[in-house]
């Protein structure tokens, strides 16, 4: 499709707030609090992404003593008495850092971020240098677009080149991102891979179909009416 899908480019921020591996416990707690995020990409030299240091890699510290080994039956894991311990951004970081291309659609993106419960990704190149973010609230923009833009996709992109002969008659309305499709189609076949088609059509929350096929012709007799002659033969 032409208009869909959109992709991460469209929606990351390109102004990132970062943090160098040798960056203190303190410093990254500063830099949290003064840009409001909840985690912070982590880099080395060139820009490369190495791992993610979050608020909940930081929270270790508050809730552990660690003044000791954790005994046996005490709540936590010995990665999380671990990170009681760390002072920099390296011994903190999750890592591998979980990451995305600029050029991957919103729906793996945001398959990513439910796969791997994440609020935001990393933008990076093929290098694995970061380019730019992508939360949340990104992948929903393209449930902003307008009910009379998704229509004109739909209509273009699905109905007129799925049934070129039948579009006319195929009625597409929307209404609060919820697609309608009403009329009859030539080849019925194809009435589900429409509906899917337009699923995957930017900002579409669902899609109503009451599409049916050719309406049934009476059977043709061949060789004219039955006679009483032709009864008695």
């Amino acid at each position: 499709m032409i208009g869909s899908p959109h992709t991460v480019s469209d929606v990351m921020s390109h102004t990132v707030v970062a943090v160098g591996r040798d960056a203190s416990f303190k410093a990254i707690v500063e830099t949290l609090r003064q840009w409001r995020v909840s985690a912070l990409p982590v880099l080395e030299g060139g820009g490369r992404v190495i791992g993610v240091v979050s608020e909940a890699d930081l929270l270790p510290k508050e809730e552990h003593d660690t003044a000791g080994r954790p005994t046996v039956g005490e709540r936590g894991t010995l990665a999380e008495f671990a990170k009681a311990r760390a002072t920099t951004a390296e011994q903190l970081m999750s890592t591998p850092a979980v990451t995305i291309h600029a050029d991957a659609t919103l729906g793996q993106a945001a398959r990513v971020m439910a796969h791997a419960r994440l609020k935001r990704l990393p933008v990076v190149d093929a290098e694995g240098r970061l380019t730019g973010l992508v939360g949340r609230s990104g992948l929903l923009k393209v449930f902003l677009r307008e009910d009379e833009e998704i229509e004109d996709e739909v209509r273009r992109e699905v109905i007129s080149s799925m049934f070129a002969t039948t579009s006319p008659s195929v009625e597409v309305s929307v209404r609060d991102g919820v697609v309608s499709l009403h009329g009859r189609v030539g080849a019925p076949e194809l009435i589900p891979v429409a509906v899917q088609l337009c699923r995957a059509v930017e900002g579409v929350v669902d899609v109503a179909c009451e599409l049916t096929g050719p309406s049934c012709e009476p059977p043709v007799s061949v060789g004219g009416p039955l006679t009483d002659d032709d009864d008695r033969a």
